[in-house]
Formats: structure tokens, C-alpha cells, sequence
């Protein structure tokens, strides 16, 4: 299990690391400069600013009551400030806290708004900081403790659709969890053991085998023959698949090339569909040898190779062994048509389109039908063990010993306080308070994305499976009444007699939190102290502090009027160093 520092920016930002990278690019270009001694001068008066309580809060305020103000820049703003408050974690949580009394005061004096959808979703700048504050705190026993069970639980699912037909286009699959994304069609295939070579000397080396189906395409028996090889390595290590071909080694020696587009099997059919290769066209047999071999080396010795078309070949599909999806509603992903450049070719693995639509609007529409059912039940079966040991040791204060964080106790307790100081007496909303701010803000991001905390490949039919555990988690954490219908999920269905036990275990974890000890102001500055010690350098605060000041230019004048009118912001001459801000950064501010 590979922990990668993305760990933080999915959390914070909501994005890839690649995404994040963009959002900081004018720091970067600012590094080469001619101004780059006033604007980094700019930066730290700024940053004094920043960690000013009076001009944090009157800044947020500010920003937060404007009308134009989005959901999306408060997202943004909120993660922001995180990252630039973290090698203050003390300070971070006084103003997050600060925050928060004042949304739950604001939403307890506005008759419109129900209190327990408190804290639910991320529209304002304090729920994203609370999200954020959470990533931070949590990351330890993320690693220690919940790591385990998720990766393992997402092991299991890999595993169980490995044993079946996965779809490489359309991602349904014969052994998924979610059935939305189950392969209803009846597909003929057997599986067979592949002998291989290893492409590269570091990896695990030979003899190796692999077992796939006869009815995976090219690209799913590489993707399984590199899970192989790398099992024990981080998915960034893996090389490129479509960097890859797979050769069929004949007792003779003879290697046969096998490819997704093999025009000697796939052509354009009559209703402008082609179908990709699999290994089913190749008539491979069982305990054959295959090779991996860099695609730059068969292309130099073998003139006979197909050249792939890059607007049919895996690379443009992406079809995994778990199946990520091509959305046919996509035309820049479908096929040219050779003869014609007007008519676009669908491409297809186990299910044409015309079958798959008619089977969407039939039974998709109507009650899982009893067989669905009960390979569902089969596939949930399977999975039983690893979904309750993730939420064990999720909902636990003692999980193996591990103590709880005492960020969640912390936070819970302060939940508590809000709830006496405004005369709250029903429990149902304390408790969707707390479920809002942790186990549906946090953990339901973490289950639904390991990818955010593993060095993994998360398919869309893995990620299908993913999302049925999450509801069924948030299913575990409400308080409504769990009512079976004819409109019922199959999920719900599924674990239909789960969910009391789960939520049982809710309750008795939300329990056990309220009865422990109060945790002094000094034991959670200590531990705050020590998070901002150990993941000081993780961050640029330089670059968040820099974006910050894009909003202060957006919003100047609010921001000055507001600043003006405070008696303590007069009092040590804030709008005055922030007009001395402005006039160091603007001349550098990049569009």
C-alpha cells in the first residue's frame, strides 16, 4: 500500500495533482521574475495579514456576502486558507471554529433552514475548512488503521470482477455490486492460464502466470499481466500500457502480434459497429506463452505490425481489465468509419449499442429481476467480510488498540457545546451534525476514492462498486426511518439487513465519544503543534497566500469599507497594510 502525497490535494482541492499544479502556475511563473523581491515582500506582509484574527474573519465575511460570490470560490477560498494556515494548525482550528459558531447561529436563526442539513454539503468557507481540517488531523490514522481495510476492500472488489466478463467499453460487468453497471447479456467464455515474459529486468521475474478469460480484449490481459508484475509496486511505476504489445509465443517460436483492432478480426459491421479483438479471435490455448514487449521494439522488427489507429486503438477507450468505460453519447471517442469520414463506427466489446439501449430501456426501468438479484447477493456475499471490517474499524474508538483521534473528539465536543448554547434537545440533530462533518464530508470522499490515498488505478466499474459501499455507509449514519419500496435501490435491497446493524454501530461510536474524557486545550494545541510540525514542507503557503490575493483584488473596496468600519482593524491600521499589499502584489498579479 503506496501513501502518496496527493493524500492531501484531492482532499483539499477536490482535484488531481495535475489540477492543482495549475492553480499555483503563476507562483511558479513568478519565480523567474524580475519582480519576484517586491512580490515575495508582498507575500509575507500579506501573510501577516492572513494570520491577523480580525482581518481573517472580516476578509471571509466579507467575501462570503457578496452576491457573486460562488460556491465554487468559497470552495476554493476555504482550501486556500487551509493550506496557508497549516504551519498554524492552533490558529487554523480557532478561526474554523470561530466559523462555525457562526453558521450554526446563523442557520438556528433562519426559520427557512432545517438544522439537520447543517454541515452537509461544502457552500460555505467554513464547512470546506472543517473538510480540510479533518484531511489533516486524520491523516495518521488513515495509515495506520483505516488504510488496511479500505485497500483491502478495494483488493476484493478488483478480484471478484476479475472473475467474470467485464465489458471494456460500456464497463458492465457480470460480478458488480452496482447494478446499474451489471452485464445482464449472457457472454460464453472459459478461463485460461497464460504463461509470460516479463518486459522489464527490475520486475518480478519469470516464470509468471496469469489467469484471464478468453473473452477479455488485448488490453484487459495486459492490464491483468501488469497487476501481476507490479503487485507489490506503485501503480505510477507501471508502464504505459498502450506503450506495450502482447505477443502470442507458438511452441514453433512463432509470435503472433494481438491487438484491440487486429484488422484481420475487427471490421466495420452494417450497422456501423466494429467489435474489439479478444483473445477468444486468436484461438489461444490454455498454459500459452505470451510476451510483453515495448512497442517501439515490434514496430522497428516488424514492418507487419497494424498500426494502431489512435482514434480506435485501447489508448483512446481505455478499456482495463475492470473496464473503463467510452461513453457512446461521446462522438470524439467513436471510430472513422475507413470508407466514409461522415459516419462515425461505435466500438464494442461483449454488447453492441442496439442491444445494450434496448436492454436499458426494458428491465433497467423495472425491479431487479430475481436472477440479477441473486448474483448480486452472490457478489455482495463476497464482499460481506471486508465492507464490515472497514466499518468496524471506522466507526471504533478502540480499533486494535489504536486510540481515537482526538480530533474527533474534540470536534464532536464542540458540536455538543453549540448544541446546549442554542437550546438544541433533539438528539436526531446532533447526530446528523455529526455525521454531516465527519463521516459524510470525510470518510464517504475516502471510500468512494482510494485512489486519493493509494498509488492506485480505480476503474469505472470498481468505482461503480465504490459508490454502492458509500451510500450504504451514509445509509448507516441517517436517522430517517428505512423504508423498503417497489422504488427502492437494489443496493438497499441488498443490505437491507445490514443497515440496522451498521447503524447500531453509529450510535454506540457517537456514544462512546460523548462519554469519554474532555480533551484540555493544552493536550489539542500539542497535537496541532506537532501536525503543523511534521507536514510543514508538504505544502507551498507562499503559492496559496499569492492566490489569496486575487479575491482581495476582485473585492478591494468591500474589503477596505469593512475594514474601516472595525474599531480593532483601525485600531493597528489594517486597511492601510493592506492598501501596502496591494501596491507590492497587483504590479505582478498574473491573469
Amino acid at each position: 500500500m503506496h501513501l502518496i502525497v496527493q493524500r492531501y490535494g484531492n482532499f483539499i482541492y477536490g482535484k488531481s495533482v495535475s489540477s492543482i499544479a495549475s492553480l499555483i502556475l503563476s507562483w511558479v511563473v513568478l519565480q523567474f521574475s524580475e519582480d519576484r523581491d517586491r512580490v515575495e515582500r508582498g507575500i509575507r506582509e500579506l501573510a501577516y495579514l492572513i494570520n491577523n484574527k480580525t482581518f481573517l474573519l472580516t476578509f471571509i465575511r466579507t467575501l462570503e456576502q457578496q452576491q457573486k460570490f460562488t460556491v465554487w470560490d468559497r470552495v476554493e477560498l476555504g482550501s486556500l486558507i487551509s493550506v496557508a494556515l497549516q504551519p498554524n494548525m492552533e490558529y487554523h482550528t480557532d478561526i474554523l471554529k470561530t466559523l462555525l459558531a457562526e453558521l450554526i447561529e446563523r442557520t438556528m436563526n433562519n426559520p427557512k433552514k432545517e438544522a439537520k442539513i447543517l454541515l452537509r454539503r461544502s457552500e460555505s468557507v467554513a464547512e470546506k475548512m472543517l473538510s480540510n481540517w479533518f484531511a489533516f488531523l486524520l491523516q495518521k490514522f488513515l495509515k495506520e488503521c483505516a488504510g488496511e481495510p479500505l485497500y483491502l476492500l478495494f483488493r476484493a472488489i478488483k478480484q471478484q470482477l476479475d472473475k467474470g466478463p467485464v465489458d471494456a467499453v460500456t464497463s458492465d460487468a457480470k460480478y458488480s455490486l452496482n447494478e446499474e453497471k451489471l452485464l445482464r447479456q449472457i457472454v460464453e467464455c472459459r478461463p485460461i492460464t497464460l504463461r509470460f515474459r516479463s518486459p522489464d529486468a527490475h520486475a518480478v521475474q519469470d516464470p509468471q502466470t496469469v489467469k484471464v478469460l478468453d473473452c477479455d480484449t488485448i488490453s484487459q490481459a495486459i492490464d491483468k499481466i501488469l497487476d501481476i508484475l507490479y503487485r507489490n509496486a506503485p501503480n505510477s511505476s507501471k508502464p504505459d500500457r498502450d506503450s506495450l504489445i502482447l505477443e502470442w509465443v507458438k511452441p514453433t517460436g512463432e509470435r503472433v502480434v494481438m491487438t484491440d483492432d487486429d484488422p484481420a478480426f475487427s471490421k466495420v459491421e452494417s450497422d456501423h459497429c466494429k467489435r474489439l479483438v479478444t483473445l477468444q479471435c486468436y484461438k489461444i490455448t490454455d498454459n500459452a506463452t505470451v510476451a510483453l514487449t515495448p512497442r517501439h521494439h515490434v514496430m522497428d522488427s516488424k514492418s507487419s505490425l497494424p498500426k494502431h489507429d489512435t482514434s480506435s486503438s485501447s489508448g483512446n477507450y481505455h478499456g482495463s481489465a475492470t473496464g473503463d468505460s467510452l461513453s457512446r453519447a461521446n462522438s470524439t471517442n467513436n471510430i472513422l468509419d475507413p470508407a466514409s469520414t461522415k459516419q462515425k463506427v461505435l466500438p464494442y466489446h461483449l454488447v453492441k449499442p442496439s442491444e445494450a439501449d434496448v436492454h436499458q430501456e426494458g428491465d433497467r426501468n423495472k425491479m431487479v429481476s430475481e436472477i440479477y438479484l441473486t448474483r448480486l447477493l452472490a457478489t455482495k456475499g463476497t464482499l460481506q467480510q471486508f465492507v464490515d471490517d472497514l466499518f468496524e474499524t471506522i466507526f471504533s474508538t478502540t480499533h486494535r488498540g489504536s486510540a481515537l483521534p482526538l480530533a474527533i473528539k474534540y470536534m464532536f465536543d464542540f458540536l455538543d457545546d453549540q448544541a446546549l448554547l442554542h437550546n438544541i434537545g433533539n438528539v436526531d440533530v446532533i447526530h446528523c451534525w455529526k455525521s454531516n462533518s465527519l463521516p459524510l464530508k470525510f470518510w464517504v470522499s475516502v471510500i468512494k476514492n482510494p485512489d486519493f490515498v493509494f498509488d492506485i488505478h480505480k476503474s469505472n466499474i470498481v468505482d461503480a462498486c465504490l459508490s454502492v459501499v458509500a451510500q450504504i455507509f451514509m445509509d448507516s449514519c441517517s436517522t430517517s426511518e428505512y423504508r423498503l419500496g417497489k422504488e427502492s435501490s437494489s443496493s438497499k435491497l441488498l443490505y437491507a439487513k445490514d443497515i440496522p446493524k451498521y447503524r447500531r454501530l453509529v450510535e454506540r461510536y457517537y456514544s462512546d465519544i460523548k462519554s469519554m474524557p474532555a480533551i484540555s486545550d493544552h493536550e489539542m494545541a500539542a497535537v496541532l503543534a506537532e501536525e503543523s510540525r511534521q507536514h510543514r514542507n508538504e505544502f507551498n503557503n507562499s503559492a496559496a497566500i499569492f492566490e489569496l490575493h486575487k479575491y482581495i483584488t476582485s473585492y478591494k473596496s468591500e474589503i477596505m469599507d469593512a475594514l474601516k468600519e472595525d474599531e480593532f482593524a483601525r485600531k493597528n491600521h489594517l486597511a492601510e497594510r493592506l492598501f501596502d499589499v496591494n501596491n507590492l502584489l497587483n504590479i505582478s498579479r498574473l491573469t
